[in-house]
């Protein structure tokens, strides 16, 4: 069965005054029909990049697709030509980008930059682009949507300029939405409201999601499956639930870690707090420029070995009895509760 979008070792690099940035190193991924696929992973793993990778939207100087495919549907993206990629780009395949504050054109009205869409890819005339785009701003819950349709993106909140990118990039009924941390620079509440509004849409349109973010927190109660990514790879897969159970990686161990917990301090009936302290990943990424021989975690690794130092290790099966499959890249086996074997 293919899948809705596929993408063989994507690997994408930039050209710099101090050498080629190995942003994406062999990305690969599958994305079902009606799934959501959360990437997770630091500022400058690759997660944005290789995304805008697929929709062709690198910078060219100084980026560029070095290798790889990206199959949508059978057909490879980044052999169609730019007016076949128009047709895809926002209509078959929609992202909403990362910042609400500066995606959007301040000198247009909401109701153009939705309408002009509706207008290239469902060919409606302006009467009938600006109707939709009202009942588009109502779907996401934007108050008074007939008569703030005129107004600009300045007289609008974080939120609610979040909502009008959500408004803009559904507008076409995508089949794969593409969200690019889209609640980073808001606050918890909006958050969570963001995240329920994009369940729902999610439910009633039938698309699948790829939700890029480097929040674990957030990727519980949305994902169906989990990718992680450093320094331009991806060192762990698996099912949402799995993951949380077993993190395999000790980069992905490292993440869970360092999220606060709830319970963390909760006191049990006669008995003493438990205080568990949040534990963070020490040292830095590695230098894009000049990628490690081995392993590309292994100077912020804890359980390094020899190996780790000579050759990077390629993502592989793991399971057992009781844990659902994943696939890892580490040369170090682990138990199914994450300890070192």
């Amino acid at each position: 069965m293919t899948s809705l979008l596929e993408i063989k070792r994507l690997t994408t690099e930039f050209q710099t005054r101090d050498g080629v940035v190995h942003a994406v190193n062999g990305m690969s991924l599958a994305l079902e029909e009606g799934e959501t696929l959360a990437i997770v992973g630091e500022s400058g793993c690759g997660k944005s990049v290789s995304m805008l990778s697929v929709l062709r939207l690198i910078p060219r100087p100084p980026g560029r697709i070095v290798g790889g495919e990206v199959l949508f549907q059978g057909q490879n993206l980044l052999t169609m030509s730019e007016a076949q990629m128009r047709r895809i780009r926002g209509h078959r395949i929609a992202m909403i980008f990362q910042d609400p504050m500066t995606s959007l054109n301040p000198v247009l009205s909401i109701g153009q930059q939705i309408g002009e869409g509706l207008e290239l890819h469902l060919g409606m005339d302006r009467r009938q682009a600006r109707r939709r785009s009202i009942e588009l701003l109502e779907m996401v819950k934007i108050p008074s949507a007939a008569q703030r349709i005129d107004d600009y993106p300045h007289q609008f909140s974080g939120g609610m300029r979040q909502r009008v990118m959500i408004a803009m990039a559904l507008s076409c009924k995508p089949q794969v939405l593409i969200a690019d941390e889209p609640t980073t620079a808001l606050d918890v509440t909006i958050q969570a409201q963001i995240i329920d509004l994009v369940k729902i849409l999610r439910d009633e349109l039938g698309m699948a999601i790829i939700w890029i973010t480097h929040d674990l927190g957030i990727v519980a109660g949305l994902a169906d499956r989990v990718q992680i990514m450093y320094a331009g790879y991806v060192v762990e897969r698996a099912e949402v639930r799995a993951f949380y159970r077993h993190p395999r990686h000790p980069y992905s161990r490292g993440l869970l870690a360092s999220l606060p917990r709830l319970d963390a301090n909760s006191q049990p009936a006669g008995g003493r707090r438990s205080e568990r302290k949040l534990t963070p990943i020490e040292g830095l990424p590695p230098d894009l420029i000049t990628l490690p021989t081995g392993c590309p975690f292994q100077e912020r690794c804890g359980q390094v070995v020899d190996r780790c130092r000579q050759e990077n290790p390629p993502l592989r099966d793991v399971g057992g009895a009781g844990c659902a499959a994943a696939q890892v890249a580490c040369w170090v086996e682990f138990d199914e509760r994450g300890g070192a074997a």
